[in-house]
């Protein structure tokens, strides 16, 4: 026998502390759900408060007005079951000895019906590794729940809940005898991270034989973006239907739910540990006119997942962080092009401004190359000498500096004197500054504090160089022409901070660089491991040196979007003093 149940994901932006905007969004698309003759609709993990929250779970009132916004919401939610992520303290006990205070709640999925909360089900498995922190807040739970409806019978959990085989997945297929997993999360993207999600639910759904319907946050927050990308696998683990990349959605879709047993191994590789609980939902499914088609959403190429990622990224950061506008330093080289069409992609041509300042070492060239890239993407441009500001500097500096010859100190002058007009003009317009440096610059402190660095946001602060031409490359293809300039793309980078100047001159070859970078941050190789690959044991010091002495100038940098599996911030957190080195 078969059942159809009409599934809802809806996959929505929610903002950190925004709980009145979150529930009532919420509100709106259980509306859209009731509309279109959805029978159960899920929301993303946590939210009424959006994700992550950090220290905001340490304030009482935060948590405290999380739930009575959770109880507004479900005043509203008739003649549908909708599950919520929220943060649950009702029954969260003290902290144990050597716990942490603050971890007095637990990361929650209420389960609504007939416009109340019915029952509340507690994460189990909390993630406290690269940008996940939920030990520091939260209890773990230990109840795996079940739920009947009509005659359906489906399991409720939370994100790291079913990435793990011997989690409430196979615990809710066996002993509760599911039909359907509902699992809620706020996933951070990295480049891969929607297919490798794919291939975990398909291995969850393999074990245990159960439908699985995955929701997704979508949205920035901070330095993360959450994707999307819900999807639903039916219980023979084929995605029957799915979600768009990067922007809100209700997936609506008609799932057959068998009754009958599947042929798997349900008791391999449970904890038996956890217990199960069931719970009855009074109601019954509502009857359909006709099925839907399931819809699935176009696949986007790897590239195209990271632009996207950035745009996303840089819209909710601006937008969010209370600005409308944008100014971006344009030396007419390519970080700076890419950094500006970004900009003009995630928010309008008419919100980014381009400002080149050049010195006695700016070529007319590069002069040339900002006007153009501010002509090809129609934003306002402005030219501010900064030689008039460079000579007094040098001439108060004179007597210090007597006897002493120029060096990279006159440089970061240079850099420092762009660096506070773009500021000025960011308190004189309320403008955001978006830094330009990349993640090969960040890596090895090629930047200037207070300099170059100086801003509100770093859109391509985890974009290694070699990416830089990629997606340049990438955008240019979109469309159809070079709207970055042929030359930004071909000419030898450079800083134009001193004569001749290439970034060659101090650095090895990008494409070395960005492989010596990768294994050392991202792989955790040593130096001895790095030679071994075939790179020469002196570049190798040199790079693994500079990466090491440049973590206070990482510390002071402004966010950006994480697009790696190890961005600096949030996942690699580097002491600043620190004498270890391999």
């Amino acid at each position: 026998m078969k059942k159809t149940v009409r599934l809802g994901l809806a996959q929505i932006n929610c903002t950190v502390g925004d709980l009145e905007g979150n529930s009532e969004k919420i509100i709106s698309y259980i509306q859209k759900g009731r509309e279109k003759g959805v029978d159960i609709i899920s929301f993303p993990e946590m939210a009424i408060t959006g994700y992550p929250p950090d220290d905001l779970l340490l304030k009482p009132g935060f948590i405290r007005d999380n739930m009575e916004a959770l109880n507004l919401v479900a005043r509203q939610c008739t003649d549908i079951t909708a599950i919520v992520g929220f943060v649950d303290a009702t029954k969260a006990p003290s902290p144990g000895k050597g716990e942490a205070r603050g971890r007095l709640a637990y990361n929650a999925a209420a389960v609504i019906h007939n416009g109340k909360i019915k029952v509340v089900s507690h994460k189990i498995i909390l993630p406290n590794y690269g940008v996940f922190d939920e030990r520091r807040y939260f209890i773990a739970g230990s109840k795996c729940l079940v739920f009947e409806l009509d005659d359906i019978i489906f399991g409720v959990n939370i994100c790291e809940d079913i990435w793990h085989a011997e989690g409430p997945t196979g615990i809710q297929a066996l002993k509760g005898k599911a039909d359907l997993i509902i699992n809620i999360n706020a996933s951070p993207f990295h480049a891969g991270k929607h297919k490798e999600r794919a291939h975990v639910l398909a291995r969850r759904v393999a074990e245990s034989g159960v439908a699985i319907a995955y929701t997704n946050l979508v949205g920035g927050q901070d330095e993360l973006v959450f994707d999307g990308g819900s999807m639903i696998f039916d219980s023979s683990g084929k995605i029957v239907a799915g979600a768009p990349l990067f922007e809100e959605a209700l997936l609506v879709a008609d799932i057959n739910l068998e009754k009958e047993a599947k042929q798997v191994d349900r008791n391999k590789g449970i904890d038996e540990e956890l217990t199960i609980s069931s719970s009855l939902l009074q109601g019954t499914l509502k009857p359909k006119k006709e099925l839907l088609e399931p819809p699935l959403s176009k696949e986007l190429k790897p590239l195209e997942e990271i632009y996207k990622a950035l745009i996303l990224g840089t819209r909710d950061y601006v937008l969010k962080s209370g600005f409308k506008k944008t100014i971006i330093g344009l030396s007419g080289g390519i970080d700076s092009a890419l950094t500006a069409i970004i900009a003009v992609d995630a928010l309008g041509a008419d919100k980014v401004l381009g400002v080149a300042m050049p010195s006695r070492y700016s070529s007319q060239g590069s002069i040339d190359d900002a006007r153009l890239i501010a002509s090809n993407l129609g934003i306002e441009f402005s030219i501010i000498s900064i030689e008039d500001i460079f000579k007094t500097f040098l001439s108060s500096l004179e007597p210090a500096f007597e006897g002493y010859e120029a060096d990279v100190t006159e440089e970061n002058l240079q850099a420092r004197i762009r660096g506070t007009l773009l500021m000025a003009l960011s308190n004189k317009f309320g403008s955001m500054v978006i830094t330009t440096g990349n993640k090969s610059e960040m890596g090895v402190g090629y930047s200037t504090l207070y300099g170059d660095m100086a801003g509100g946001f770093s859109v391509l602060k985890d974009v290694p160089k070699t990416l830089v031409y990629e997606l340049a490359e990438l955008r240019n293809e979109m469309e159809g022409f070079d709207i970055i300039p042929r030359n930004s793309i071909t000419k030898p980078p450079s800083a134009e901070l001193r004569h001749e100047q290439v970034d060659q001159d101090s650095l090895p070859p990008y494409d070395v660089l960005d492989t010596i970078l990768q294994e050392y941050i991202e792989n955790e190789l040593s130096i001895n491991e790095i030679v071994a690959l075939g790179y020469e044991k002196a570049t190798v010091s040199q790079v693994l040196k500079m990466v090491d002495s440049n973590e206070y100038k990482r510390r002071q940098a402004a966010p950006g979007v994480k697009i790696t599996p190890k961005a600096f911030g949030r996942d690699r957190r580097m002491p600043i003093v620190n004498k270890f080195r391999r």
